[in-house]
């Protein structure tokens, strides 16, 4: 009877061994990135999409991104962009998501009142080069966090978001310019689909 209760007990204790155990899960191939905030909030409520309603849009570029004016084919940069006259790309980067979420969300008439936090990570578009010769892609990447507005607490966990739009070259890019689709209107209304798209998704 004793030995019995001996491989019981061992059998119990290895059970809550593996249930204490969590796995590293690669947040690029998982639709949420699970981050210590997230974990730090056990209360995490899950809202449907059309029960929003977007209040704030807080949009970060962190001034660690390094940014590049060089006119090569690809940049080894951070933050590479030319649709906007040459100045603080930054800023720029913050107004083109404030502006894109800001139309994505628009629509969105729910009763829960929510805050949406951005932080850029890479916005890697293309230089004059390239633009010219042989286009490319306007690669976007950024973390996105909604809270509710009212509690401040996560609707979900934290997701990072890889967002790719096919950047025209050559006498098509001409062609698109001239036609008023210049690279900011593209990539802002790229942009704005990509939100509403993220926020129509199952929590």
């Amino acid at each position: 009877m004793n030995i019995l209760k001996l491989i019981t007990l061992l059998g119990l204790g290895t059970l809550m061994s593996a249930c204490g155990s969590v796995p590293d899960i690669a947040s690029r191939n998982a639709p949420f990135e699970t981050t210590g905030a997230a974990l730090a909030a056990p209360e995490v409520q899950a809202q449907l999409p059309q029960a929003m309603r977007v209040t704030a849009i807080n949009v970060r570029v962190p001034r660690t991104l390094k940014v590049s004016e060089a006119n090569v084919f690809y940049p080894r940069a951070d933050i590479v962009w030319r649709g906007d006259p040459i100045g603080d790309r930054h800023a720029q980067i913050q107004s083109i998501f404030e502006t894109a979420f800001a139309q994505g969300t628009s629509d969105m008439t729910g009763p829960v009142d929510v805050i949406l936090d951005v932080e850029i990570v890479r916005f890697h578009s293309v230089t004059e080069k390239t633009r010219y010769t042989v286009g490319g892609v306007h690669n976007m990447e950024f973390r996105l966090t909604a809270f509710n507005a009212v509690t401040g607490l996560p609707l979900a966990p934290t997701r990072q978001i890889e967002a790719n739009l096919p950047a025209f070259g050559g006498a098509q890019a001409i062609a698109e310019e001239r036609r008023g689709q210049t690279q900011k209107v593209r990539v802002t209304g790229y942009l704005a689909q990509v939100i509403r798209q993220e926020l129509q998704k199952p929590v």
